[in-house]
């Protein structure tokens, strides 16, 4: 059996008074495709940015490729991981936003580019045929110069995603990546999750309120509810019988909403 790509073991991180995710344990596995699904404030969106070190953990421990990403070993004992550290764990990861997050100043060939050439030394040449391959793999090679202020939501959700990946991540991280757009543009980025997950054997964590893309996604869901796993399964498990009266109630609602699971 392949060890867990992602660990985490007992993670607990608080906003003050507010505690987000409390004793949180799960594992992801190489490869797997796994949809994180529930109520604003559950507590979804916090594993994400903690995997990406842009919040830090109150306690526990989490490992990434069997190495501590907020821990590391000095004179033989863990201690709190530095920024070097971090650093070079973040390379291992790739997150999508709600809100794009591209500079508006740089064109969307340079957007892509900048984090490769900065971070790994790569050759501007280089950086930008791979820039230019992932601007085709997402239909959005015919904007390369274009500027962000060009673009639809939809596009400037594609370029993020080729963004994320010029950097080669073996995880993708996806926060509620279409909820920000308008409904027709929706399906255009859908279609490219589709294809990446159909076509690389990348690890990918989504958080969506999408149920029907989530169902059809995902190998894994796992539905959270004030910073704990209520019920976690294969997605017809999830979505056709769920055990949990928590589960069936969230997504009652989300029927009613005239959402398809």
């Amino acid at each position: 059996m392949a060890e867990p790509i992602i660990r985490i073991d007992g993670i607990s991180k608080s906003f003050g008074a507010l505690r987000v995710l409390d004793s949180l344990s799960m594992e992801v596995m190489p490869g797997e495709k796994l949809a994180l699904i529930g109520p604003s404030g559950s507590g979804k969106t916090t594993i994400l940015r903690i995997l990406m070190t842009l919040e830090r953990i109150d306690s526990g421990h989490i490992q990434v490729e069997g190495e501590e990403l907020y821990h590391m070993k000095r004179s033989g004992r863990l201690v709190e991981a530095d920024e070097r550290h971090l650093a070079k764990m973040r390379q291992k990861i790739g997150m999508v936003f709600q809100l794009f997050n591209l500079f508006p100043h740089m064109c969307v060939c340079d957007n892509i580019t900048l984090a490769p050439m900065l971070t790994k030394g790569i050759a501007r040449d280089a950086a930008k045929k791979r820039a230019m391959e992932l601007l085709d793999m997402v239909g959005m090679a015919d904007k390369a110069k274009a500027m962000p202020a060009q673009l639809s939501g939809g596009q400037k959700q594609r370029v993020a995603i080729a963004r994320a990946l010029a950097l080669s991540p073996k995880i993708m991280l996806f926060d509620e990546v279409t909820s920000a757009l308008d409904p027709e543009l929706v399906e255009e980025v859908l279609n490219v999750m589709r294809k990446l997950a159909a076509e690389t054997d990348m690890t990918m964590l989504l958080v969506t309120h999408e149920m029907g893309f989530a169902h059809d996604f995902a190998d894994r869901v796992l539905f959270f509810d004030r910073g704990r796993i209520v019920e976690e399964g294969k997605p017809d498990e999830i979505f056709r019988n769920p055990k949990q009266e928590r589960t069936q109630t969230f997504l009652r609602k989300i029927i009613a909403a005239g959402h398809r699971v």
